[in-house]
């Protein structure tokens, strides 16, 4: 009896700390992404009173290069992907000079036409933010480690409005296959007190548009597959062309800041070759693809090649907004190819992206719902889960850890970060796979041999 009293006791002294803990990071990451969220605002309004402000795009780079490579290196890429290594790798340690220069780099290249996103420096300034409240009140590396995935759980619902989701997201994208469930309740709290704090300060978020769900049908049901499978394709072609410019870009033998020139040049090229629609967050094409208004076919995959000039050289900002923007308008693309509903595809598109990219198939279903309906909960689970199968070993974030192997018919190395399982010569274990298809792929790999 007396041993059920202490653990009790315990547990309770435990929720009462996390709730407590939890709530301060909610309401500083809720606060810090107000004013980020705001700072970006007025440099996007103030820009787009010049009708040709993406002309400065190449200073713009250079210049949120030099920012980030003279005061703070750490602020350098999408946010998020820093913030994964961090906990990985530092306990959680961040440098609070973080916190400027990834505003004012984020602004300065969304600004003036930059393809990014704005979750991944809210949350990496609310992970930064998180760990100097560790650092101040001298919190062990654990408890570091659970008050920046807070910040990455706040930092999400509070750009996104979607308090579950983000809560979800911030623990299920360290690993791939598992999570931290002792990370579930401050992460949570922290996703909701953020999000509330930052409503109340008058942050608006966007309303997603409930779509007309056609009744369930076996034909609609392999619409969805279908189309998860589509979403997967697409999201393993988006971070194969982030592979391949950051690649380019480490090919260059010059400093950060003149890569950002060229890139910045780059994107002016594109952007005379085919529109400005793909500079910036690209809010408007999003809602449009939602809506089932008119969007190019080729929409999702010039967004990949904006955004991955942006973020491999020189640019700062998120990675989600651009892979929403490729989400909605893969499904609209794939709805009007198919003579589907384009809004409903789009819709499914978005978080289905975002599973197979992202690796993060829970979040993602779950923010179908808050953003879509429950109706659509269904559909769009399938679908993240088949996109993000896959997308095998794969990830817009290359710190993740892999916990699980995808396929127990796959030989993969768990326990080790994406980018190293993601290289690595994958094998089949032939127990698992029937004699026929090992005969195939066999005969497969001697025909590659010889036309070699």
């Amino acid at each position: 009896m007396r041993k059920k009293i202490v653990e009790e006791s315990v547990l309770f002294i435990s929720i009462f700390k996390w709730l407590f803990l939890a709530s301060c990071i909610g309401i500083i990451v809720g606060l810090s992404t107000t004013v980020f969220l705001k700072f970006l605002g007025l440099g996007i309004a103030g820009a787009a009173r010049y009708p040709y402000y993406y002309l400065l795009l190449p200073v713009a780079l250079f210049a949120s290069a030099l920012i980030v490579r003279v005061f703070a290196p750490d602020a350098e890429g999408h946010g998020t992907e820093r913030i994964i290594e961090a906990v990985h790798r530092h306990s959680g340690r961040m440098k609070l000079a973080v916190v400027p220069v990834k505003l004012a780099a984020t602004v300065i290249t969304i600004a003036f036409g930059g393809s990014a996103g704005k979750e991944g420096p809210a949350a990496q300034i609310g992970a930064a933010l998180s760990s100097g409240f560790s650092r101040l009140f001298r919190f062990g590396d654990r408890d570091r480690k659970k008050l920046v995935i807070c910040g990455i759980s706040a930092g999400f619902a509070t750009v996104f409005g979607t308090p579950i989701a983000g809560a979800l997201f911030g623990v299920e994208v360290l690993f791939v296959g598992s999570m931290l469930y002792d990370v579930l309740l401050p992460s949570f709290v922290a996703g909701i007190v953020g999000y509330q704090v930052s409503a109340a300060l008058g942050v608006t978020y966007f309303q997603g548009i409930h779509c007309a769900i056609p009744a369930f049908s076996s034909y609609f049901f392999l619409k969805v597959c279908a189309a998860g499978l589509f979403f997967g394709l697409s999201a393993l072609v988006f971070i194969e062309i982030l592979g391949l410019f950051h690649r380019l870009s480490r090919r260059l033998t010059i400093r950060t800041p003149y890569k950002g020139l060229i890139g910045g040049i780059i994107l002016l090229a594109l952007s005379f070759l085919f529109s400005t629609r793909y500079l910036g967050l690209g809010i408007d094409t999003i809602e449009g693809a939602l809506a089932g208004g008119p969007v190019p076919a080729a929409s999702f995959v010039l967004k990949m090649v904006f955004t991955a000039v942006t973020l491999t050289f020189g640019g700062s900002g998120g990675i989600i907004t651009p892979i929403f923007f490729v989400g909605s308008t893969a499904g609209h693309a794939f709805g009007s190819l198919m003579g589907f509903d384009t809004a409903l595809f789009a819709s499914i598109g978005m978080v289905a992206l975002l599973a197979g990219a992202a690796n993060t198939p829970i979040s993602a279903s779950i923010m179908a719902m808050e953003l879509f309906g429950p109706e659509i909960a269904p559909y769009a689970s399938v679908a993240c889960i088949i996109s993000y199968l896959m997308t095998g070993h794969r990830s817009v974030y290359p710190s993740q850890i892999l916990a699980l192997a995808k396929s127990s018919s796959l030989a993969v190395p768990t326990g080790s970060e994406m980018r190293d399982a993601g290289n690595i010569h994958l094998h089949l274990r032939r127990k698992t796979v029937s004699t026929g298809v090992l005969v195939w792929i066999e005969k497969l790999k001697k025909m590659l041999k010889r036309s070699r």
